[in-house]
């Protein structure tokens, strides 16, 4: 892909991050607003939500004892994988993770850097998880990866504003002229493929074209510009009334965030199952802490994180 695609991708992913940040949100609604993880300890805090607030860069930036890219759609589970890892090989504790969806991070796998405003970060990773499909086509393309193991799996479901005001009752109703959806953007988001599979299993191509095509088109289909983050935060504000999402997603918000949002499910025959894998690099600058942390992830602990945050474990 041309320099100028990478730069056209990374301006959308800068510009949907201050869009997403800012949005329509209120004073009373500024507690919505990424990031939702905990923050590092010491040093001096400074963050200025919406303007300084950086959600999918995690950890230890300067000399990191392992660095891994996570599919953006994990970002919830990251700080309590993070410690647990620490905890049991003390030997690592500057870890350095993102989670951007896994179209950018295969592009800065690709170009050797990420630029994001006036910060360039050229770390190559040790560890890259995505969805199973993805990893197997990458690898057959480039040949990065040295080794895979898959740990979780994640149907699923539509998350709507607490009350479904729209009364959204299943993935037709998101082709309806009335239904303002967010959509993850196929162009870096591998769930949208997911999606549409599950658009065309509900209501045939014509679904699929209403959504992802005549919506876009018409401005009541809102295609993201980062990840799976900004459609709960879309629906929180009130700027999209329904948005397909994972189904752990939709548990981030509802059962543990207690934000005000439902969860309306996607019939077995209708819905899509994704299984996700970890890979170790091949030219991973860790080659040991990369070892150690591919084999963390199928460890009892780290499944027992999984499962709290509403990951399937990996096999059925």
């Amino acid at each position: 892909m041309s320099s100028r695609t990478n730069r056209r991708w990374l301006h959308a992913l800068l510009a949907g991050m201050l869009v997403a940040a800012c949005g329509s949100a209120s004073a009373g609604q500024t507690d919505y607003l990424p990031p939702w993880n905990p923050p590092p300890t010491g040093g001096v805090s400074f963050a200025v939500p919406p303007f300084d607030a950086i959600a999918d860069l995690h950890g230890d930036i300067v000399d990191p004892q392992l660095t891994v890219f996570f599919a953006g759609n994990q970002f919830m589970v990251v700080h309590d994988l993070v410690e647990a890892f620490k905890q049991s090989h003390p030997q690592y504790q500057r870890i350095y993770v993102e989670t951007l969806p896994p179209g950018i991070l295969a592009k800065q796998i690709e170009t050797g850097s990420l630029v994001m405003g006036n910060l360039r970060i050229a770390l190559k990773p040790d560890i890259f998880t995505t969805g199973k499909g993805s990893v197997a086509q990458l690898q057959k393309q480039h040949g990065w990866f040295a080794e895979t193991a898959d740990y979780a799996r994640n149907p699923l479901a539509i998350l709507v504003a607490k009350g479904n005001p729209k009364h959204v009752q299943g993935l037709k109703d998101l082709g309806r002229d009335d239904v303002r959806v967010s959509m993850p953007n196929p162009q870096w988001e591998g769930i949208a493929k997911q999606i549409e599979a599950s658009y065309r299993k509900a209501g045939g191509d014509a679904l699929d074209h209403a959504v992802m095509d005549a919506k876009v088109k018409d401005g009541s289909t809102y295609l993201t510009r980062i990840h799976h983050r900004e459609s709960p935060l879309r629906v929180l504000q009130g700027d999209s009334d329904a948005a397909p999402v994972w189904s752990t997603e939709a548990y981030f918000q509802q059962q543990v965030l207690h934000r005000p949002v439902e969860t309306v499910a996607i019939p077995a025959e209708q819905n899509v199952t994704a299984t996700y894998t970890a890979a170790r690099m091949k030219d991973a600058p860790h080659a040991q802490a990369a070892k150690d942390f591919l084999a963390f992830m199928t460890s009892a602990p780290a499944q027992a994180i999984y499962r709290k945050y509403g990951f399937q474990p990996p096999q059925p």
